[in-house]
């Protein structure tokens, strides 16, 4: 790989850490062809996108990012893959479903809206994390909740009003 080659994957990888708000770091070495394939073909039902890149690449990319990795350029030893996605927990679900079957991925890290995440261990955590949209719909359901508790007794106490006045009226 030429200077000028390695300069492009340096801009393109910085380019991509600044566009994505959720960056997984995982371990794929030692899977064998068809287990990578089924794994990329995971990744690309769940939107989430898959590439291999080189540590001394990716660490370059990262200190010339805007954003603070923290704890991440420690990790890169060995065979190193990028997984991107929009919503945050779709990675580290993908990786623990995938495991089921398989022993890899294992993750490195994750860097999802500026926390960072280091370790396998902080899988259960990450499968956790509510996206965005699932925060906001939950919310909105408990904003909801009182205002159709007083509609419904409303309706029901209207109900009940109107019945006793038609009642009296009759008699």
């Amino acid at each position: 790989m030429t200077r000028e080659d390695k300069l492009t994957v340096i801009q393109d990888l910085t380019s991509q850490l600044s566009e994505n708000a959720t960056i997984y770091l995982a371990d794929i070495s030692g899977l064998d062809a068809e287990t990578t394939s089924n794994l990329r073909r995971a990744c690309f039902k769940a939107n989430i996108k898959l590439s291999v890149v080189k540590n001394t690449l990716l660490a370059k990319a990262m200190e010339a990012s805007e954003k603070e990795f923290g704890e991440l350029p420690e990790v890169l030893k060995g065979n190193t893959s990028l997984m991107f996605s929009e919503v945050s927990n779709a990675p580290a679900k993908l990786i623990k479903t995938f495991r089921k079957s398989s022993d890899k991925p294992i993750l490195k890290g994750a860097f999802i809206e500026e926390a960072i995440y280091v370790g396998d261990a902080q899988l259960d955590a990450l499968v956790n994390i509510k996206s965005k949209e699932e925060v906001i719909g939950d919310i909105i359901g408990l904003l909801q909740s009182p205002a159709k508790n007083v509609i419904s007794g409303l309706k029901s106490g209207g109900g009940k009003l109107a019945g006793i006045i038609k009642t009296l009226s009759e008699r």
